[in-house]
């Protein structure tokens, strides 16, 4: 599954999941968590339940359910009982452990679909990330986020007056990017919330791209198409890593060569087979 562009859409606005699906996104993450008001959320689970009913289309189909530990996740599961989205997004997710709890509850719903945890939302979470890996359970991937964290700990904000995160949410983002890494699965940039600043959103995602990130989430279905563009190769991108697989094709017993003046060695052949392998 390609995850390139994963987009929010509020569970109980179905007349938005058509648009958003011909945003050209990869996924729709169907929200029935903070998108929706408590009055909202019954209104909000028919609807998505429903569209997981429906023909899928292109885009695959997530759905972010309530925190693990409140009735309110347990009345999304039983809404959504049977059903077969491409994703679960648990909030709040605090490691291995949480996963496998949501697993097992997944199990007993009749609900088929792998987890994509949102790791950095609460302090505890920080100190789990490392624990995706290896933790038993089918992950979409691994994602962040700049919003819940400081507000459970009394932080005024996350991000400098110039829009860069605060030392502790890069730490929180890096220990994202490495987690998922480390786990083998997807590494989700988190979402840029300013979204009519175009030129802010591509130097964002580029920078995601740049780090290691292989796809993004988004709040509108105008920031699609630069965030599917941010973590597509160039056709110059790709051309150089073939020829980066060329050359050790050529030399296979070779630890190290020269390709247009510079010296490559294993990280660049690494580097150009998972480029590759992106296109």
């Amino acid at each position: 599954m390609r995850l390139r562009s994963l987009l929010f859409v509020p569970g109980d606005r179905p007349e938005r999941f058509d648009k958003a699906a011909a945003s050209g996104a990869d996924a729709l993450i169907l929200d029935l968590e903070d998108a929706v008001a408590p009055s909202g959320k019954a209104t909000a689970r028919a609807a998505v339940a429903e569209r997981l009913r429906d023909a899928r289309g292109a885009a695959a189909v997530f759905v972010r359910v309530n925190p693990l530990d409140t009735a309110l996740c347990d009345e999304d599961l039983a809404a959504l009982a049977g059903s077969s989205p491409d994703g679960v997004v648990l909030p709040k997710a605090e490691g291995g452990a949480s996963v496998r709890a949501l697993a097992e509850q997944l199990a007993t719903a009749g609900i088929d679909a792998p987890i994509l945890p949102i790791a950095t939302e609460t302090p505890a979470a920080i100190f789990q990330i490392g624990s995706y890996a290896g933790c038993g359970v089918a992950l979409a991937g691994l994602t962040w986020g700049a919003e819940d964290l400081p507000a459970a700990i009394g932080a005024a904000t996350a991000r400098e007056d110039d829009g860069r995160y605060t030392a502790p949410y890069e730490l929180a983002r890096s220990l994202t990017l490495f987690g998922a890494h480390a786990a083998g699965v997807a590494a989700i940039e988190t979402v840029y919330p300013a979204f009519r600043d175009s030129d802010g959103l591509a130097a964002y995602a580029a920078r995601a791209a740049r780090d290691g990130f292989t796809g993004m989430m988004a709040i509108h279905p105008a920031q699609v198409a630069t965030i599917n563009a941010a973590f597509t190769p160039t056709a110059e991108q790709i051309a150089y890593a073939r020829a980066v697989v060329a050359a050790f094709e050529a030399a296979p017993g070779a630890g190290a060569l020269q390709l247009d003046g510079r010296m490559i060695d294993a990280p660049h052949l690494v580097q150009a087979r998972r480029l590759l392998a992106r296109a």
